[in-house]
C-alpha cells in the first residue's frame, strides 16, 4: 500500500463537481490514497480504494502495537484526541461532514450537533469510567493481578489485548466515536468497517487521532475500510480465527444474521442487537397541566432522538389512564414532537406512501382511534387500543392507554432496549418485572438518549466482553 501519514494537511480525495463522494480509507493508522473503485448507485454513488486484505490483519506470530503500552498513556491519547476533535484545528471534522450531509437520511442541522458533540466521549473521567466499573482498574489492563481461590491456592487473571473486527452501524454519529474507544482501551488491534450511511465519521477520528500522535501504537492499531456487507469474497477471508478473536457487530437483524454464519471455535460474536424502545407515563402526569407538560416534553425528546432513528428512541408510549386522559397528552406530544432540540430536527422525513395509507384507515375509525399531525415529518400521534402492527418510524409515536403501569410491561420484551419512565417514584415498581421480560434499561423519562460511560450496554459490560480473559494458574 502506497500510503500518507495522516497528519491533517492534505485533503483526501477531493471530489469531482457532481461526481460520486470519494472516501478515504484508514490502514493501520494511514491514509489510503491508491486509486479508487465505484459503489453505491446513481445519485448515491460513491468511491472507496481498492482492498488489500493482507494489510487489514495483524500477525498473530507478534503482539499488537499497543498491547504492552500502559493504560495511563493511551487515556492521555484519548483525551488529546478529545481535544482535537473538539477544535478540529485542521478540518477533519468538517470535511467528513460535508460528505455526510450529501449521503446521509439525517437533516445536516442534526449531524453538525452530533459532530459537535463527538469529543465529550473522550473525556478523561469517563474513560476511567469504564476502565473502573466495567474492568476493575486499570491493573487489569496492564498486567497480571493475583486472585486468592479456595484452599489456600493462588492463580493470576489479565484481560489480554483483543483482535477485533468490527461492523459498524451509521444511524448516528457516536456509534463509531465509541467503537474508537472501546477499541484503544482495550489496548488490541481493530479493524472497522464502515457502515455505507456514515462513511466519514470513524476515519475522520481516526486522522484527528493520527495527527495528534503521528505513528503511536495506538493510531497503529486501526484500520478503517468499507466493502459491502456480506461480501464473501472479503468477509470469508477476514472473518477467521487466525485473525480476529471477536466480530463486533452492530445493526439491523440481516447483518446479525450474515455475522453469525461466521461465528465457531475461536472467533466469538458480541452483538449489539436490533432494539426498540417505549416510554411508560404514571397517572402523576395529570395531577396538573404543569406536570403533563413536562411528561409530554421529556417524552417527545426521547421521541425524537435522532429524528427517532436511534435504538433509544421511543416508539410506543403507554400512558396510564383513560381514553379521554391519553387523548389530552397524545396532542400535547405531538406539538413537542416539532420541536427541534440537539439531537433532532423539527422537521423529519415525510411519512411514506404505503404507511400514508395504514394511518389514513387508522383515521376513519374514530374514535377507537385517533391520529394527530400531518405527514410532512413535523410529528405524528396515533393513540390506539393495542399497539399498532406496524413500526412507527421518522417521529411518529404510537400512544396506547393502560390502566395500571404494570399493564404495559406485557408488551416489553428481550427487543425492548430503554424503557423511559414517568414519574422517577414508578421506576422502582417496575424495573425488576421489566428486567425479567427482557429489558435492559430503565430510565428516567427523557433521559433515554445517551448512555453513560461505564454502565451495561445492551444487557452487558462491553469492554468486559471484549477483553481476553487470560489465566496463570
Amino acid at each position: 500500500m502506497t500510503g500518507t501519514t495522516l497528519d491533517g494537511t492534505e485533503a483526501a480525495g477531493r471530489q469531482e463537481a457532481d461526481g460520486p463522494v470519494a472516501v478515504v480509507h484508514v490502514v493501520r493508522g494511514e491514509a489510503d490514497r491508491t486509486p479508487h473503485t465505484r459503489h453505491g448507485r446513481p445519485g448515491a454513488a460513491f468511491t472507496t480504494p481498492a482492498l488489500d486484505l493482507d494489510r487489514l490483519v495483524w500477525p498473530r506470530t507478534e503482539p499488537g502495537p499497543a498491547f504492552h503500552m500502559p493504560v495511563a498513556e493511551i487515556v492521555d491519547l484519548l483525551v488529546e484526541t478529545g481535544e482535537a476533535l473538539k477544535a478540529d484545528r485542521d478540518g477533519l471534522l468538517a470535511e467528513a461532514l460535508d460528505r455526510l450531509v450529501r449521503v446521509s437520511p439525517l437533516p445536516g442541522e442534526v449531524l453538525e450537533r452530533a459532530y459537535a458533540a463527538l469529543w465529550r466521549g473522550f473525556q478523561r473521567p469517563a474513560l476511567y469510567a469504564q476502565i473502573d466499573h466495567e474492568l476493575g482498574g486499570a491493573e487489569m489492563l496492564d498486567g497480571w493481578r493475583e486472585v486468592r481461590l479456595p484452599e489456600g491456592r493462588t492463580s493470576a487473571i489479565r484481560a489480554f489485548p483483543p483482535r477485533l473486527v468490527h461492523i459498524i452501524a451509521g444511524n448516528a454519529p457516536g456509534v463509531a466515536a465509541m467503537s474508537v474507544v472501546r477499541g484503544a482501551l482495550t489496548k488490541g488491534v481493530n479493524l472497522l468497517k464502515l457502515p455505507s450511511n456514515d462513511l466519514f465519521t470513524a476515519t475522520a477520528i481516526l486522522r484527528t487521532m493520527a495527527s495528534v500522535a503521528p505513528g503511536h501504537p495506538v493510531v497503529r492499531s486501526f484500520s478503517a475500510v468499507y466493502w459491502r456487507g456480506g461480501d464473501e469474497a472479503v468477509e470469508s477471508v477476514l472473518f477467521r480465527p487466525q485473525f480476529f478473536d471477536k466480530l463486533v457487530a452492530w445493526g439491523g437483524e440481516a447483518t446479525i444474521r450474515g455475522a453469525l454464519r461466521y461465528v465457531g471455535p475461536g472467533f466469538e460474536l458480541v452483538s449489539f442487537d436490533p432494539k426498540t424502545s417505549i416510554s411508560v407515563i404514571g397517572r402523576e402526569a395529570f395531577a396538573s397541566a404543569e406536570a403533563l407538560d413536562r411528561a409530554a416534553d421529556a417524552a417527545a425528546v426521547d421521541a425524537t432522538f435522532f429524528n427517532q432513528q436511534a435504538c433509544v428512541a421511543s416508539r410506543f408510549q403507554f400512558v396510564e389512564g383513560s381514553e379521554e386522559q391519553a387523548d389530552r397528552y397524545a396532542a400535547l406530544l405531538c406539538e413537542r414532537l416539532g420541536i427541534a432540540r440537539e439531537f433532532s430536527s423539527a422537521d423529519g422525513p415525510r411519512v411514506p406512501a404505503e404507511l400514508r395509507e395504514e394511518i389514513d384507515v387508522l383515521r376513519s375509525l374514530a374514535p377507537e382511534y385517533r391520529v394527530w399531525g400531518g405527514y410532512d415529518g413535523g410529528g405524528l400521534v396515533i393513540r390506539s387500543p393495542e399497539p399498532v402492527e406496524f413500526h412507527p418510524d421518522g417521529k411518529i409515536v404510537n400512544v396506547v392507554p393502560v390502566a395500571a403501569l404494570s399493564d404495559a410491561v406485557a408488551y416489553a420484551g428481550v427487543a425492548t432496549q430503554t424503557v423511559g419512565v414517568y414519574p422517577d417514584a414508578r421506576k422502582a415498581e417496575l424495573r425488576d418485572a421489566l428486567a425479567c421480560a427482557g429489558v435492559q434499561r430503565v430510565v428516567s423519562l427523557g433521559r433515554a438518549g445517551g448512555m453513560p460511560p461505564g454502565l451495561s450496554h445492551d444487557g452487558f459490560h462491553p469492554l468486559r466482553r471484549l477483553m481476553r480473559w487470560v489465566n496463570d494458574e
